[in-house]
């Protein structure tokens, strides 16, 4: 008879040298008990940790992402440093989210130097919830395969995800309630949506297209997108000259 094992998570973590490395040094010479699923990667600033490090973290087999960094407005490099790290989180969490991803998968924490116990807690934590989750793709009901595909297509638009953020979706307000309001607002989300998540789907599209032609319907069913949403996004594709239909009214991607 087979012994049920139990599940143990893998958690990446983009500690700030300065602030959170420390305090899960101090937690650990201190002997505070959390579980050992965390990987850790020390980067000298939280805001250093780009979209493509957490998008590669799933698509490599992680089932949980942490992000730790100073308190805002206590950057050791740029007083802003921690709020880019925020704000990119935020739009993780969406992106993630519009592929199906479980948002909750990801999380950012302020820990400084001297709170090891505080780290020691978030660790306990965040363990108890990526166990609670599952391995990644179980609590989303997807194949890990797809959700890695997803991702793929998403992580070939950071590029222009960044040139959006620094152009059309500045944070008026540089502090945690300003960013919080102005990510959660109705002007955000109407230019996210046109921006990014359109732009996302056209290239989840393409990447479909470009395995062999199909339909308009084969798409929708394919990639779990609105039929309209489909048309819509064919059209702008079809005007771009990325797709075009053959004989047999199937599209095909150009050369």
């Amino acid at each position: 008879m087979a012994i049920a094992t139990e599940f143990k998570p893998t958690i990446v973590g983009f500690l700030c040298n300065w602030c959170c490395y420390a305090g899960a040094d101090l937690a650990g010479v201190s002997r505070f008990q959390f579980p050992p699923f965390l990987r850790v990667i020390r980067l000298m600033c939280s805001g250093r940790v780009d979209l493509e490090f957490i998008f590669r973290a799933f698509i490599k087999g992680a089932d949980a992402v942490f992000i730790g960094g100073c308190h805002l407005n206590d950057c050791h490099y740029n007083p802003e440093g921690n709020y880019d790290a925020l704000g990119n989180t935020l739009i993780a969490k969406r992106i993630l989210e519009h592929v199906d991803v479980n948002p909750e998968r990801l999380r950012l924490e302020w820990v400084s130097a001297g709170e090891g116990i505080r780290f020691a807690e978030i660790m306990n934590d965040l363990s108890t919830q990526a166990k609670s989750l599952g391995p990644f793709g179980s609590s989303e009901g997807i194949e890990t395969a797809e959700l890695q595909s997803r991702l793929e297509a998403a992580n070939q638009l950071v590029p222009y995800i960044k040139l959006v953020e620094r152009e059309r979706l500045r944070v008026p307000v540089r502090t945690d309630e300003g960013y919080r309001e102005f990510f959660a607002s109705d002007a955000f989300n109407g230019l996210f949506d046109e921006l990014i998540l359109d732009k996302l789907d056209m290239s989840r599209i393409m990447g479909f297209v470009r395995t062999e032609p199909v339909s308009a319907g084969a798409i929708s069913e394919g990639l779990g997108l609105n039929p309209s949403q489909v048309a819509r996004h064919l059209h702008d594709l079809a005007q771009q000259g990325l797709i075009w239909f053959d004989e047999d009214q199937t599209l095909v991607a150009a050369a």
